[in-house]
């Protein structure tokens, strides 16, 4: 099924309240994500932004021209998915706006349930609209790019952050204005002695990994697997140590983990969306029995809520409940 604001985005040509696309122009897609349909003769080749490993891969089965960050200028065109995060779609707006041709039309589309009313009108007072139209329980909003201070400004609001240990960030991120509280839980409960390879499933921008390289003296190989292609970059920035690790940009839920393991840390996520599906972090699950060697040993965190436990039966000759608080539950299993 076709997400709501991707139907939104391409309605200002449905809608011929914007003129579809010359041939050949070049079109800049950012936050694109799969499924969307292209208004007849919209005939356009178009150039997709898309650094969430599960969308880049389906857009690229679709035969689409997609990468995980932007790249290029002198665009005729931008189109701007937004999303719940709100500095993250500032950033997309100035990217638009810096990679595009002047005068070229930027647009933008989200749903009302994440907020696109209040960037319509953060947008608007930056660079004035040329029009905006609702439609599919959302709202589409374009403008005309005018030199490059809007980006400018939008980019100043939204810089990158350094959060306690100094750890870099960016907006959009998990848990990317502070160190998230469960994965502190898990780290506070990790043994002294890991050795061996070693690897952080689901790294994000390298908290957790950061940690294990510190305190685990004994290590030969540290690798972080992650599906947020920024967060993986960041974590370039911010884990470092006796030992260099490797960094994978890999959805764990559909890609093979070649190597095998010692021991594996790992604070899956569990949502998609707002929704909350605990597949996510059972598919997880199941990827690190698969990675580890024989009697390799598994530390995951997760929301007290969540029925790891059967999943953890399942894949694993043994697992025990570590700790928990008011939040979060901390287990051990071993393979």
């Amino acid at each position: 099924m076709v997400a709501e604001p991707l139907k939104t985005l391409f309605y200002p040509f449905e809608a011929e309240a914007l003129p579809l696309p010359r041939k050949d122009a070049r079109v800049l897609f950012l936050g694109a994500e799969p499924g969307f349909r292209l208004p007849a003769g919209f005939d356009t080749a178009l150039h997709l932004v898309q650094g969430f490993r599960p969308h880049f891969r389906a857009l690229q089965a679709s035969g689409h021209t997609v990468m995980p960050r932007a790249e290029g200028e002198g665009y005729d065109i931008a189109l701007v998915l937004a999303g719940r995060h709100r500095g993250q779609n500032e950033l997309h707006i100035a990217e638009a706006v810096e990679r595009t041709a002047p005068g070229a039309p930027v647009v933008v589309a989200g749903s009302k349930d994440d907020g696109i009313d209040s960037l319509r009108k953060r947008i608007d007072a930056l660079a004035p609209l040329e029009g905006h139209l609702p439609k599919h329980h959302g709202v589409a909003f374009w403008f005309r790019r005018a030199g490059t201070q809007a980006a400018a400004t939008l980019r100043a609001g939204n810089p990158d952050l350094v959060v306690e240990g100094g750890f870099r960030t960016k907006p959009g991120m998990f848990s990317f204005d502070r160190i998230d509280v469960g994965s502190k839980l898990l780290a506070a409960n990790l043994p002294d002695d890991l050795k061996g390879n070693v690897a952080d499933f689901c790294a994000g921008w390298g908290y957790l990994a950061a940690e294990v390289l510190q305190r685990s003296q004994c290590l030969s190989a540290l690798d972080l697997y992650e599906a947020d292609f920024e967060a993986l970059e960041a974590a370039r920035l911010n884990v470092h140590g006796a030992i260099e690790p490797r960094f994978f940009w890999t959805d764990l839920l559909t890609e093979a983990v070649e190597r095998r393991y010692d021991a594996i840390v790992m604070n899956p996520p569990f949502h998609s969306g707002r929704a909350a599906e605990p597949g996510i972090g059972a598919g997880m699950i199941r990827a690190a029995s698969k990675a580890l060697k024989p009697g390799g040993r598994l530390f995951m965190v997760a929301n007290r809520q969540l029925p790891y436990e059967e999943m953890l039966s399942a894949a694993f000759a043994s697992h025990a409940e570590i700790t928990r608080d008011d939040m979060f539950k901390v287990f051990s299993a071993r393979r």
